[in-house]
């Protein structure tokens, strides 16, 4: 990886969840939305486990969240120029809102990077604002010239996204990693402790995940599409109840 990387994630844990190879070498770890929206006490526990992470390169933005969970139709997914339509008119100004703060904060935190980790285009298992942070840094590309790199998680509900994304050229390099269990392990207990974890307890991370790369430039005359590929179900990634085999191939 370069010595000028940043880790880019929407909400604190994602960065362990998606990405934690490259959390301990990044020059920044940008954690970018904080309080949930509509629950004060899931935000006080969130700000004492982002105050307790062990990160000496972590840069938290704190944008409120905008409340658009689960206000997506997953069955007739429609992609925005800030990430997905919402279908509630005041939820929907909120996550536009979100996106100008975002381009805006991040502009300094990544210029110079050669290198930026984020979510993947459909938002791994399927949260807007997983897919509008993505949105943010590929808005930035351009002027900044780093290279995106996104994981290979997906879950039932993005399935049919990452199909129809990954039929048009979305990348240029991959690679094959290992997840950074130490890194994992110690912030994951910090999450726990201070009851701020957001994922199953039963989660195992893989023994390997594959990361894309999309560079700079106009040029995708040489991407790749994601046929063949295989990306990992999250719903697979329990110890219990079972998940099965986490490995879907794309056709």
């Amino acid at each position: 990886m370069s010595m000028r990387s940043a880790v880019v994630v929407a909400h604190p844990d994602d960065e362990i969840l998606w990405l934690s190879f490259a959390v301990a070498s990044a020059e920044h770890v940008v954690l970018c939305f904080g309080e949930p929206f509509g629950n004060p006490a899931r935000a006080d526990a969130r700000r004492r486990a982002v105050a307790n992470l062990p990160l000496t390169n972590l840069v938290n933005l704190a944008i409120p969240e905008s409340g658009t969970r689960l206000l997506v139709d997953w069955l007739y997914p429609l992609m925005t120029s800030t990430g997905m339509d919402i279908s509630e008119p005041e939820a929907r100004q909120r996550y536009d809102e979100n996106f100008d703060q975002l381009v805006a904060a991040l502009r300094p935190v990544l210029s110079g990077c050669a290198d930026v980790y984020t979510h993947n285009p459909w938002g791994e298992y399927g949260h807007p604002e997983h897919i509008q942070v993505y949105r943010a840094v590929a808005a930035l590309q351009a002027e900044l010239g780093y290279t995106i790199w996104f994981s290979n998680y997906v879950g039932p509900l993005t399935w049919p996204l990452a199909q129809k994304l990954g039929a048009e050229p979305l990348w240029a390099q991959r690679r094959v990693v290992r997840p950074d269990m130490a890194t994992a392990r110690r912030l994951q207990w910090v999450y726990l402790r201070h009851r701020a974890w957001t994922w199953g307890l039963t989660h195992r991370w893989p023994r390997e995940e594959v990361i894309y790369a999309q560079p700079p430039g106009k040029d995708r005359s040489t991407w790749h599409t994601l046929a063949g590929e295989t990306l990992l179900d999250v719903d697979g990634l329990r110890w219990w109840p079972p998940g099965g085999d986490a490995r879907k191939r794309l056709p």
